[in-house]
């Protein structure tokens, strides 16, 4: 990515392209990293880290896994193809794992502190892995594009929710791939199983002190925050229909954060976390273009 114009959303796309299935990534060579880093007790608490070669200092994505929030569906394990083709690039990839709304202690506020602990844990390991944390990355596919916005609009948070912390991890850049960013706009439009039905589990319960239950948990509702902000969506995409990344794109921006929007044709859900795809290799080049010195 050279240019804005570059950047600018393509035509809408009315082809009849071929996509790819869940099974056309998981029947890939599976690749492996030697570093699985615990964080805590419970088993949800770990993080892989994928690390490049040479002595580093290393750039940082943090990388968040989709499958509507659910275990049932997908682990940190979906992102593992993504996280080695970004290794290759140069990237270490702290790519994280969090509860579920469907296992226990997850959902509101247990996948939320899961998410901020694995992400503020990366401090404590910069050292000794040369880990450079200046400027950190986000990628979030799906369901974790709403958590890796999450992440970098914690600053945000009100004192007065469970989630607020004094001291969370700065995310400078965020890469929102197929995401369901603004949770109140994605329900209507993506799969009732992966959001509407799982939402009161996800957001909590509105109380007197938290009458908003997006207050604390929707990145729409924090804005503006500081990340410099890139939702790619597939043309085709069914989960995430593009118009989702397009419509908080437009949001973010008149609240004055720095935010775009990337619509890739010929593109559905899979596609994104692909390597060797033309959306993965988009995405690539933006972390690589703005995560440079």
């Amino acid at each position: 990515m050279s240019d804005t114009e570059q950047l600018a959303p393509a035509p809408k796309d009315t082809s009849t392209a071929t996509l790819m299935s869940w099974a056309d990534l998981l029947s890939r060579d599976r690749p492996t990293t030697p570093h699985t880093i615990r964080t805590g007790p419970r088993d949800a608490d770990i993080v892989d880290l994928w690390l490049p070669d040479g002595d580093g200092p290393h750039p940082v994505v943090i990388m968040v896994h989709g499958g509507c929030w659910q275990k049932s569906i997908a682990d940190h394990s979906l992102m593992d193809f993504a996280a080695e083709d970004l290794r290759q690039k140069g990237f270490a990839v702290w790519n994280i794992e969090y509860r579920g709304v469907d296992e226990d202690g997850g959902g509101y506020p247990g996948t939320f502190e899961d998410v901020a602990h694995a992400a503020d844990a990366l401090r404590e390991h910069a050292d000794t892995y040369n880990l450079k944390i200046d400027r950190i990355g986000a990628f979030g596919h799906s369901a974790g594009g709403h958590l890796a916005l999450w992440l970098a609009a914690r600053p945000k948070l009100p004192k007065s929710s469970p989630l607020w912390q004094s001291d969370p991890l700065h995310i400078d850049l965020v890469v929102n791939s197929g995401g369901l960013a603004d949770l109140e706009a994605s329900a209507p439009v993506t799969l009732e199983s992966c959001l509407s039905a799982i939402m009161d589990d996800l957001t909590g319960a509105a109380s007197g002190g938290r009458p908003d239950v997006f207050s604390d948990t929707s990145p729409a509702e924090l804005l503006p925050f500081a990340a410099h902000q890139f939702s790619v969506n597939g043309a085709l995409d069914q989960i995430a229909p593009p118009i989702l990344g397009e419509e908080y794109s437009n949001k973010a921006k008149a609240a004055g954060s720095d935010a775009r929007s990337i619509l890739v044709l010929e593109t559905g859900h899979v596609e994104l976390i692909a390597p060797g795809s033309d959306a993965f290799e988009l995405q690539a080049e933006i972390l690589l273009t703005e995560l440079s010195d």
